[in-house]
């Protein structure tokens, strides 16, 4: 009997939760049908950058976030930097640092080896996550506690294990796999799983890696000009400025 009982209770208990739980979700459905419909600006409760045990992501007023992408924790954004749709920079174990006109792509991922690793064995350095200046991170890619130095284009789907150092002016085809500890020298391109040396970069192609990180930071300050704050300010100044004009008339002479 007493087994009994403690079922239902427990039965109970979960049908009550599931209740709450489909009411919940009706209401606000409700209410962000009922905003939508009044004209409101509707926004998702993501967070695009969130902090984590006290430290917020860093960045400056020309550093776009995606709206979709998520930026935690202890991560330094520099100038002119931008992390795209559906990219996660996750910083909640060690640093991470995204250099001047680097960009993250679509999708592609950022970490670090968990907290309980403060040094890599195969390197004696902290796992932190280093991507310098004019940096291309293609779509799709994964780092992790790995080195990028300054001009390198990395390509879609590209692999870049703990502890690898990518020196700079380099390509990586995409796909490309490093290894964990591996180096790739400067002025080369890769490809393969694993990585493998291709050829020597020509003057030409080295140019290009910035060029590319400029051309992509050019597109990002179009998209933080599209991006719209949080609430109806714009809205009001939109208004305000609309008033201000109706209301400047020419001095007749």
């Amino acid at each position: 009997r007493n087994s009994r009982n403690r079922l239902n209770k427990i039965s109970k208990m979960a049908t009550s939760k599931l209740v709450q739980a489909v009411v919940g979700r009706g209401l606000r459905e409700t209410g962000a049908a009922l905003k939508e419909s009044s004209g409101m600006e509707f926004f998702t409760r993501h967070r695009s950058s969130m902090n984590f045990w006290g430290v917020k992501p860093f960045k400056t007023n020309d550093t776009f976030i995606a709206p979709t992408a998520s930026v935690i924790g202890n991560v330094l954004n520099w100038d002119e930097s931008s992390v795209w749709y559906g990219a996660v920079v996750r910083a909640d174990s060690h640093p991470i640092t995204i250099g001047f006109s680097s960009n993250v792509q679509e999708r592609a991922v950022i970490h670090t080896l968990s907290s309980k690793v403060e040094v890599m064995e195969g390197s004696g350095f902290a796992p932190v996550c280093h991507i310098g200046h004019y940096v291309s991170v293609g779509a799709g890619s994964v780092l992790l506690s790995c080195r990028v130095e300054d001009h390198v284009e990395i390509g879609d789907k590209c692999t870049i294990s703990e502890g690898a150092i990518i020196q700079s002016h380099v390509i990586l085809e995409p796909g490309t796999v490093v290894p964990a500890y591996a180096l790739i020298p400067s002025g080369q391109r890769w490809g393969g799983n694993p990585a493998a040396f291709i050829e020597h970069l020509s003057d030409e192609a080295k140019d290009h890696i910035q060029t590319h990180a400029e051309q992509v930071h050019i597109q990002a300050q179009e998209h933080i000009l599209e991006y719209l704050p949080i609430g109806n300010t714009h809205v009001h100044l939109e208004q305000l400025e609309a008033t201000s004009n109706n209301n400047t008339k020419p001095i007749q002479g």
